[in-house]
C-alpha cells in the first residue's frame, strides 16, 4: 500500500518546506500533477521545479502527466528525476510510443484514465504498465469532489489484474479524504493520491498515519487475517 501526498495541493509559497514535510511524514510517495493548460484547463508545475526538489528527498517521484503532448516533457521530467511518469489512455494512437519512450528513459510506466472514459481502452496496455491511475474525479484542478461513479473501474482494474496475473499498481487519485479513500481500497486500490486531506491538515505526519490505517483496515487481501 502506497500513500501519496499530491503536491498541488501544498503551500506554493514554501515549495521546499512542503516536500521536507512531505518527507518526514512517513508518506511513501510524492505525487505531482503537471497540467498544461491544454489537456487540462490549467497550469501546474514544470520539469525544472522537480529538479529544484529532487535533491531535498529521497521520496519515489510519481508525475502525472495531464498533457497534450507529453512526448517532449517526458525525457525532461526523467531528467529532473521522475521515478513514474503517467500518460493519459485518452491520447489513444499515441500511447504505445509513450510507454515505449518512459521505458527506453529507465523510469516506471504508468498509464491514467478519466471518469468518462471506458475502463475497456486500458486493456490492451495491462501487461506494460506499472501503474494504472483511476482517476476518481475529472482532472485539472484539486479539491474536487469524489465521484462515486468510478470506483466499478477500480473493481474491474483489479479482477483483470488477478485473472490475468499481472502486477501493475491501482492507484486512485481524486476527492480521496477518510471515507473515500476506504471505499477505493475495498474495492482494489493499492495507491492512494491525496491532495487536501493530507497537505490541508496542521500534522501531515498524522494525516498520513490515519489514512494508513484506514486503508489497512479495509483491504480486502487483509480481510482472512482480521478476527
Amino acid at each position: 500500500m502506497i500513500i501519496a501526498p499530491s503536491l498541488l495541493a501544498s503551500d506554493y509559497t514554501r515549495f521546499g518546506r512542503e516536500v521536507e514535510r512531505a518527507d518526514r511524514s512517513g508518506a511513501d510517495w510524492l505525487h505531482l500533477d503537471i497540467m498544461d493548460g491544454h489537456f487540462v484547463p490549467n497550469i501546474s508545475f514544470g520539469p525544472e521545479l522537480v529538479r529544484a526538489i529532487r535533491p531535498l528527498t529521497k521520496m519515489f517521484f510519481d508525475v502525472h502527466l495531464m498533457c497534450s503532448r507529453p512526448q517532449i516533457l517526458i525525457e525532461p521530467f526523467a531528467k529532473a528525476g521522475a521515478n513514474e511518469i503517467t500518460v493519459h489512455v485518452e491520447l489513444h494512437q499515441q500511447v504505445t510510443s509513450l510507454i515505449w519512450k518512459i521505458k527506453s528513459l529507465g523510469k516506471k510506466v504508468g498509464l491514467a484514465i478519466n471518469p468518462p472514459t471506458a475502463i475497456s481502452l486500458v486493456q490492451p496496455y495491462l501487461d506494460q504498465i506499472d501503474l494504472l491511475l483511476v482517476m476518481t474525479v475529472n482532472p485539472g484542478f484539486g479539491g474536487q469532489e469524489f465521484i462515486h461513479e468510478t470506483l466499478p473501474k477500480i473493481q474491474q482494474a483489479e479482477a483483470w489484474r488477478r485473472e490475468r496475473k499481472l502486477s501493475y499498481r491501482i492507484e486512485v487519485d481524486g476527492g480521496l479524504n477518510y471515507q473515500t479513500v476506504a471505499e477505493c481500497a475495498r474495492a482494489g486500490a493499492d495507491t492512494f493520491v491525496s491532495g487536501t486531506t493530507l497537505f490541508g491538515a496542521h500534522n501531515l505526519k498524522a494525516a498520513v498515519k490515519k489514512m494508513r490505517k484506514i486503508v489497512n483496515a479495509n483491504d480486502p487481501a487483509l480481510a482472512d487475517l482480521k478476527v
